[in-house]
């Protein structure tokens, strides 16, 4: 049906302005101005732990790392990665030291070919899905880099100010917003900041707590699974601000082992170690491990401000960071970073912003995830042909 074809090793693919993209084990690497693979095609990660399958729509450079799919036969190239989603990559072993996909095991995989209009079929309707799914992602990055770009205009920048200062009216404010902003600077500790507004530590402006993990041994603490209990790996593969769910619950019994107790939805998360940097308004009242610091909408600096004033200023947090087998920051340290303060009226203002724009993401990803869900029910019955393409349509039909 196919062969598998080696990539070939490349240099200059990180810096190089070609418009041909590069693959490796894991996806997409770089670009490069010519293809090794003059067709679309699937590639197979041929080494390390975790070996991807992706599909390149269009012609492409594969690495030494990686193998590429040379159909012998007509075949619908989505079809194929779907297939090869279905299957164990992964737990193919070469035996060598480095895990390694064997060509001669990838060869003996059974695989249930339908005619090729039926591998269309099934390829537009999971297509469909994943290009739905894509854009809905897309969406949620602009929308948070519209947050993103007011709290950068409005409270790094200072722009509103700049502007009065020089005689203009500021751009995409209005007019009653606008006149919250002073017309000038004044020095501080933390360098020019606009006139009236000061300087402080963070404990001052809002309440911090951290959590813990009760004791895995005491089955009573997890069983019977209450409440929604949350760990920075939770948020790892997010790619979006808001938490809406967990992997793991506690019980009535493991959330009294936890002296921060249940917090409440539009808490702000914050990972302090392994690594710095995760963030997350929570959508659902959660308890947290000992991997956080959270922040409850309860001081005079809202969780949403603090979710982008934490953005800008993540290498001032890792500043603050010490530890000898991982960097870690602690509730002291951090609550002793010294912040600008605007006045009350601005920070709603932004908030209000905030919390229209957070509330669409999260509006958002639960329907990506509803996308995700579908997706990943339709298709390994498609693909092992328990589900036929009108019932799968139909299906569709119901969540676009």
């Amino acid at each position: 049906m196919a062969t598998l074809e080696y990539g070939k090793a490349l240099r200059d693919y990180k810096t190089s302005t070609g418009s041909v993209p590069v693959y490796g084990t894991n996806g997409p690497i770089g670009w490069t101005n010519k293809p090794l693979c003059p067709f679309p095609t699937v590639i197979i990660g041929r080494k390390g732990a975790y070996r991807g399958v992706h599909l390149s729509p269009s012609p492409c450079w594969v690495i030494d790392t990686a193998f590429y799919i040379s159909p012998k036969q007509p075949l619908d190239i989505r079809w194929a990665y779907y297939q090869l989603l279905t299957q164990d990559i992964n737990g193919m072993d070469s035996g060598s030291a480095i895990p390694s996909t064997s060509r001669e095991e990838f060869y003996r995989l059974p695989v249930k070919v339908p005619p090729l209009a039926v591998q269309k079929q099934i390829a537009d309707v999971l297509g469909t899905l994943d290009s739905r799914i894509a854009n809905v992602q897309s969406t949620n990055i602009c929308l948070e880099s519209i947050g993103q770009a007011i709290f950068k205009s409005w409270f790094v920048d200072f722009d509103p100010v700049r502007a009065k200062a020089e005689g203009r009216d500021p751009e995409g404010v209005d007019e009653d917003t606008a006149a919250w902003f002073p017309e000038e600077f004044q020095d501080s500790e933390l360098g020019p900041i606009p006139k009236g507004w000061r300087v402080d530590t963070i404990d001052s402006v809002i309440s911090c707590v951290g959590g813990s993990t009760p004791s895995t041994k005491e089955p009573a603490y997890w069983n019977p699974p209450e409440y929604h209990w949350v760990t920075p790996k939770d948020l790892s593969g997010q790619s979006t601000p808001v938490l809406l769910t967990t992997e793991r619950m506690i019980s009535e019994a493991g959330l009294k082992k936890i002296s921060s107790g249940l917090l409440p939805e539009g808490t702000l998360l914050l990972s302090s170690r392994a690594p710095i940097g995760y963030l997350a308004i929570t959508k659902i009242p959660t308890a947290i491990n000992q991997g956080f610091i959270a922040m409850p909408p309860a001081g005079q600096l809202s969780p949403e401000y603090m979710l982008f004033w934490s953005h800008y200023n993540l290498d001032t947090i890792k500043q603050h960071a010490n530890g000898s087998t991982f960097m870690e920051i602690s509730k002291a340290a951090f609550r002793k970073i010294k912040l600008v303060v605007p006045p009350a009226q601005l920070v709603n203002r932004f908030t209000q912003i905030a919390q229209t724009v957070l509330e669409r993401i999260a509006a958002n990803e639960r329907y990506r995830m509803q996308l995700v869900n579908l997706r990943d029910t339709l298709l390994p019955r498609l693909i092992a042909g328990k589900l036929r393409v009108p019932e799968a349509e139909e299906a569709l039909k119901e969540v676009l």
